[in-house]
């Protein structure tokens, strides 16, 4: 039941936040753009560190 209520508030939100998003003036240069995805990598990269010291130290 919980997995169908954090579905049912995701796609409300959804059709919330898209629209708002579609009606501002939000746009993102392709210069900001490239500076934001330099840093996706290395930080999938520490989220999967910190995953796996999390996994191995609890018990």
């Amino acid at each position: 039941m919980t997995v169908l209520i954090i579905l049912g508030v995701l796609l409300v939100a959804l059709l919330v936040v898209v629209p708002l998003l579609e009606r501002s003036s939000f746009r993102i240069s392709s210069e900001q753009t490239a500076k934001m995805s330099r840093w996706i990598l290395p930080l999938l990269v520490v989220m999967v560190v910190v995953q796996l010291i999390m996994h191995f130290t609890s018990n």
